[in-house]
């Protein structure tokens, strides 16, 4: 992809905090001294059998790209590429219903989306929020010495791609469903609170993992 972008003209303008030459987890505008847009879009195939599972654990994904930059998400757009007449519509039902449900809990609302006849399905979400430019937490400000935390355990990609291929534990697949579809939430605002010094969401291929980095007199 980094090839692919190497020639892209970048946008250059003044409230342009965070754009996509930084491969961060969203983009930031500076709206005045004390706000700022924070803006995502993130959409996958299913990861999951469940239609509401995956509606939850594509809504969760997405609107931690807003969490980890410390911002608070406000708007939602949907988006679906769905094979009509070879799934039925009950399907689509589901996923937009578990995602309306994650938003909900974010606080943040639906106001709209987008849909496609696609041969295999997608869904995702485009999120809109604010955030304070004082407290933005980009991927970009870890330092030596600080301490890594990760906010839910590692492996949801291995279970999810065992899962496929039936050679997951049952208790597997129950386990990795539950923290994908867990908002980090609580994470931000804590990472916020103790000032860390990055943030990352998603690590080795696993959905909605924050990291985040603070300086060593936060380490207990």
């Amino acid at each position: 992809m980094a090839e692919a972008l190497k020639d892209i003209p970048q946008s250059a303008h003044p409230s342009l905090l965070v754009g996509f030459n930084k491969a961060d987890d969203a983009g930031v505008f500076l709206l005045n001294d004390k706000q700022a847009l924070v803006q995502t879009i993130d959409f996958f195939p299913p990861i999951v059998d469940d239609p509401y599972f995956f509606g939850q654990i594509a809504a969760a994904n997405a609107l931690s790209d807003v969490f980890a930059m410390g911002g608070r998400p406000l708007t939602v757009l949907n988006m679906i590429g769905f094979p009509v007449g070879k799934m039925p519509p009950q399907i689509f039902t589901d996923i937009l219903r578990g995602s309306g449900d994650k938003v909900e809990e974010a606080g943040a609302v639906v106001v709209g989306g987008h849909s496609i006849k696609d041969q295999e399905l997608k869904f995702g979400l485009a999120v809109t929020g604010l955030i304070n430019p004082e407290q933005l937490v980009t991927n970009a400000g870890a330092r030596p010495g600080n301490v890594l935390f990760l906010t839910k355990p590692l492996g949801t990609g291995i279970v999810a791609f065992a899962s496929q291929i039936d050679l997951a534990f049952e208790e597997s697949p129950i386990a990795t469903a539950k923290s994908m579809t867990t908002l980090n939430r609580t994470a931000s605002e804590l990472m916020v609170k103790f000032a860390a010094h990055a943030c990352r969401n998603g690590l080795l291929a696993d959905l909605d993992v924050a990291i985040f980095s603070v300086g060593e007199r936060h380490a207990d």
